[in-house]
């Protein structure tokens, strides 16, 4: 890892207009071909084990990349602690959709971003950066999905009444053991959309650019079945590949010391698939 860790980043903020604020950081690249936006999943932040590692690798491979926190993830201004725990509870698929908004605009302000650029997605952030990259004005010219859900309704029946009654849900973070609140905005969020802005399978069968689909046939969160799933939605522009025995993080733990060969495969597939996507422009 040591060239890549060699790669430095400068930090931004964004604020939004309930006083919330998106953090973030540029990995630069000398000579950019290109630039790739990095979403993070739910209970994920940008400094999560691998996104780091995938924002410099991206930087060393010549393009510009831009990761952050989504405002509702509930982490601090440390980068790492869940201290923003209202945050959490109210957030949705739609604030984070917004939050892209948002990103891409300060980009292209900052000139980090001109014309397409490619978008990264990881677990519910690949769910949003295929809503993202669907949508009619959508600026992306190749999209990359990491172990990404191809449904944003992930509750049963029970669970949902069971949320309604008392108001909230309670989630555990398997990294901190913490006891992490849910309120109904997200429930709310997914009833009121999930069959129209919020329809990830619809989306996916409107993207009309590259995508590479990676999946771990081990994800012990979403099925790779899911993987498969969006591939078939989306022939004639996707690409799948399973990567045998990998997990939802590709095997990765935080922080990350030392990188799985299974990161390190998706890792260079993918730099590699920005790099040509970012070329042919």
């Amino acid at each position: 890892m040591t060239g890549v860790s060699a790669i430095k980043a400068d930090t931004f903020e964004i604020p939004c207009r309930d006083g919330l604020t998106i953090r973030g950081e540029v990995y630069k690249a000398n000579s950019p071909h290109g630039s790739v936006i990095i979403c993070h999943g739910f209970k994920g932040f940008a400094h999560w084990a691998f996104f780091p590692y995938l924002g410099r690798r991206l930087a060393q491979d010549g393009l510009t990349a831009i990761t952050f926190d989504f405002s509702g993830s509930g982490i601090g201004a440390d980068r790492e602690t869940f201290t923003e725990a209202e945050a959490f509870a109210g957030n949705t698929f739609s604030r984070e959709l917004d939050d892209l908004e948002l990103v891409e605009d300060f980009a292209r302000r900052k000139q980090w971003i001109n014309g397409k650029f490619g978008l990264f997605g990881h677990s519910r952030g690949g769910g949003t950066a295929i809503l993202y990259t669907a949508a009619a004005d959508a600026n992306v010219n190749s999209l990359v999905t990491w172990s990404a859900i191809s449904y944003p309704n992930r509750w049963s029946r029970e669970d949902v009444i069971t949320w309604r009654k008392r108001g909230y849900t309670e989630i555990t973070n398997s990294r901190t053991g913490q006891v992490m609140r849910l309120d109904t905005d997200l429930l709310d969020d997914v009833e009121l959309n999930g069959t129209t802005k919020l329809n990830i399978e619809a989306a996916a069968a409107k993207v009309r650019v590259p995508w590479l689909i990676v999946h771990g046939t081990a994800d012990e969160t979403v099925p790779s079945s899911e993987a498969e799933h969006l591939h078939s939605l989306s022939r004639g522009v996707s690409t799948l590949r399973l990567i045998r025995e990998a997990s939802h993080g590709f095997d990765a733990k935080h922080p990350l010391n030392e990188v799985p060969p299974a990161l390190e495969k998706v890792v260079l597939e993918t730099a590699k698939f920005f790099v040509r996507n970012a070329m042919a422009k």
